[in-house]
């Protein structure tokens, strides 16, 4: 079943004069979907309810939350040394 945009546009309007606001919105996504570039077989399948499922074994607040993730090839600085920082190189306190 291909839903062309002008059919789809009066669905939406049909179940928005039914009070169907539920599915007026489903065909207004189809729609956005559609003139964006999808095909009507995509924009039928598209998952547009703006939930997403909870990964398994993440639960409490903030578990939602995105991770940073460093580049790929990415090392981290090396720390500094402990019997060095603070010295200048012939071995006298920075700062004295």
């Amino acid at each position: 079943m291909t839903d062309t945009i002008e059919s789809l546009q009066q669905k939406m309007e049909a179940a928005a004069l039914a009070l169907d606001f539920e599915e007026a919105k489903r065909c207004r996504d189809r729609i956005s979907l559609m003139r964006g570039g999808a095909t009507a077989s995509e924009a039928e399948h598209a998952d547009s309810a703006g939930l997403l499922r909870q990964q398994p074994g993440a639960m409490g607040l903030g578990t939602s939350q995105q991770r940073v993730a460093p580049p790929p090839g990415w090392q981290p600085p090396p720390k500094p040394d402990p019997m060095t920082s603070g010295r200048t190189s012939r071995g006298r306190r920075r700062g004295a």
